[in-house]
């Protein structure tokens, strides 16, 4: 689990084209990553605008420092610098932090883990309650918490590169990972019965620790 991710080819090539100037090449990685650095920086930041404007600055520092990069994953890269930006809002005094993730729910998530391509009416009705309740658990977790979880279990990052975007060890990754884990398995628990996907509790079981 700790072993570095294989560098993709393509990431690889078109950075290298990119530091020699090539924009259409940077333009690629954009749309490869554009979504994914959306998604951390709105989960850091629970505002869909303060996300955007994040993303942004992610994109131009990537492009004024893409001859830092030194090869291995550049999706890890991308992400450190998105994280780093999102930290660098979250810092700033005019700051307004918001708990309503309703327009990310809504539509503002493109392509993220839970888009909806079904066309069944009931079916789309299920899964955005689904994706609301998800998103509302992932909300009330501590935000080191949520970090690592986005981080590995929504990006797929290894413990490896997670440690590089947080900043922290490989071992407070672990820790946060199993607490965040935890935490969202109590906070869906009534989710993950209902579809069956966990057993139901009887009335005297016992609780799960907080």
């Amino acid at each position: 689990m700790t072993s570095q991710s294989t560098p993709d080819r393509d990431d690889l090539e078109w950075a290298r084209r990119a530091q020699e100037g090539d924009l259409v090449a940077f333009n690629a990685i954009v749309e490869r990553y554009q979504a994914r650095a959306y998604n951390l920086a709105l989960r850091m930041l629970r505002s869909p605008a303060a996300a955007e404007d994040a993303t942004q600055e992610a994109f131009f520092s990537a492009y004024r420092h893409i001859d830092s990069f030194r090869g291995g994953s550049l999706r890890s890269w991308i992400l450190t610098i998105v994280a780093n930006a999102a930290r660098d809002a979250l810092r700033a005094p005019s700051r307004r932090r918001t708990t309503s993730l309703e327009a990310y729910t809504e539509g503002g998530d493109p392509g993220g883990p839970w888009a909806d391509p079904g066309p069944q009416p009931e079916e789309q009705a299920l899964r955005a309650e689904t994706s609301r309740q998800v998103h509302d658990a992932l909300d009330r977790l501590p935000d080191d918490q949520r970090l690592v979880v986005t981080l590995v279990d929504l990006e797929g990052l290894d413990y490896d590169e997670a440690a590089q975007v947080a900043r922290v060890p490989i071992g407070t990754v672990r820790s946060r990972l199993f607490r965040g884990r935890r935490r969202l398995r109590d906070l869906l628990r009534p989710v993950l019965e209902l579809s069956g996907d966990l057993p139901r509790q009887s009335n005297g079981g016992a609780q799960g620790e907080d």
